[in-house]
């Protein structure tokens, strides 16, 4: 955020992934007062708004638990509002996400909500509560959502039947297949039987960048290297 800009929670969160994968040193100079204001954009649904005083928001809520933990700020979240508020937004007749309290679903926030769930498992102090082999919403239903509603017959994906198919929900959709299908364990979970959960299986993400692990650690261990060898 810079003097006289435009101010928004997704600002805040690019800026703390870039630092953060290129290994900024001026980490806490950089970002002073930026967790406080992260902390003042929680409503008091539990979500997170685009900033202090608006609608908590599935796409606002990624973006300000994930800066909030790469900056190392997550105590400031209020974080039983938070999974009070986000378990609900899963859909029980569609099996997708809605972005917003009685919203409609939408195929992107497959990431957007779904993608919060693998930064809450790291959150929660009672391990004894969770299932390293899941998170703690629906990951089948997510899958039949997606799967079968966001598809478009000519290659891409969607909002919702009916709506145009776009580069925007194809990214995130796939992004919250990939979450639904891979959780903290080894095992899959892909839906179908072995030969289908095979064709609709896709690869892990990153939960704080949404890229491949492999592409996250090869980022960092470049700049490391080049800082090193400055």
């Amino acid at each position: 955020m810079q003097l006289d800009g435009e101010v928004d929670i997704r600002g805040a969160y690019c800026a703390a992934s870039v630092a953060h994968l290129t290994q900024l040193d001026d980490i806490n100079e950089l970002f002073e007062g930026t967790g406080e204001w992260l902390a003042r954009c929680q409503t008091y649904e539990g979500g997170f708004s685009g900033e202090p005083g608006l609608e908590a928001h599935g796409g606002y809520t990624y973006c300000g638990l994930a800066a909030m933990i790469l900056l190392n700020k997550q105590t400031l979240c209020d974080f039983d509002r938070l999974l009070s508020w986000i378990v609900h937004r899963q859909c029980k007749l569609e099996g997708g996400f809605q972005g917003r309290t009685n919203k409609l679903v939408d195929g992107c926030y497959s990431y957007w909500q779904g993608g919060c769930f693998p930064l809450i498992n790291q959150l929660i102090k009672d391990k004894s509560l969770l299932d390293n082999d899941s998170w703690l919403f629906h990951q089948g239903a997510l899958q039949e959502y997606i799967l079968i509603c966001c598809q478009h017959y000519g290659g891409g994906l969607l909002d919702k039947p009916g709506k145009p198919r776009d580069y925007y929900h194809t990214c995130y959709c796939l992004s919250g297949l990939s979450v639904a299908q891979n959780a903290g364990g080894s095992h899959s979970k892909a839906i179908g039987d072995e030969r289908i959960a095979l064709y609709n299986k896709v690869l892990p993400v990153h939960p704080l960048h949404n890229i491949s692990p492999y592409s996250v650690y090869k980022t960092i261990q470049y700049f490391s290297n080049h800082k090193n060898s400055d």
